[in-house]
Formats: C-alpha cells, sequence, structure tokens
C-alpha cells in the first residue's frame, strides 16, 4: 500500500474572466494602444493572447461592446469607434 497521500503543492493558473478581459481590452483602448477606427485582432488571436476560448472573448467583445468602445462588422472584425464616450 502506497504512503499517505501528498499534498498538492503546485497552483493551477486561472485564466481570465470575460469581465476581466473586457476590462484589460476597454484600458488598452482608452490608453491609445488600440486608437480610434483601428482593428482588433481576431477572436482566435486574442483567445491565444489571453488564453482563453473564442466563446470567453466574444463575451469579452460583447462587454465593450456595451461600453460604447468598439464595434463589430460580420466578415471584417471589431474595430474601435471613431469618437470614444467620456
Amino acid at each position: 500500500m502506497a504512503g499517505p497521500a501528498r499534498e498538492l503543492t503546485a497552483t493551477v493558473p486561472v485564466p481570465p474572466s470575460s469581465r476581466d478581459i473586457a476590462d484589460d481590452l476597454s484600458a488598452r483602448i482608452r490608453s491609445g494602444e488600440y486608437p480610434p477606427g483601428s482593428r482588433l485582432p481576431t477572436l482566435r488571436e486574442l483567445a491565444t493572447l489571453y488564453s482563453v476560448s473564442v466563446s470567453t472573448i466574444q463575451r469579452a467583445l460583447d462587454r465593450v461592446d456595451e461600453r460604447g468602445l468598439v464595434i463589430g462588422s460580420q466578415g471584417r472584425g471589431t474595430f474601435v469607434v471613431d469618437v470614444l464616450p467620456e
């Protein structure tokens, strides 16, 4: 029989939530990293960047859209609005 169970000491990184990603993208837009009129990376690129699923990125972008910072165009991508809300 094996000895006593070992206690796990390694921590598994927790991926960011859609809210965390939305907050980060919003901050990047407001800082000018993604300037008005610019196209954001694709869903797959963002999913890779944040190590999450495409559906998590879609939920995050929906949140950013609700904040009035981006607009999506089917087949073209997601773009930062020309005039940022205050």
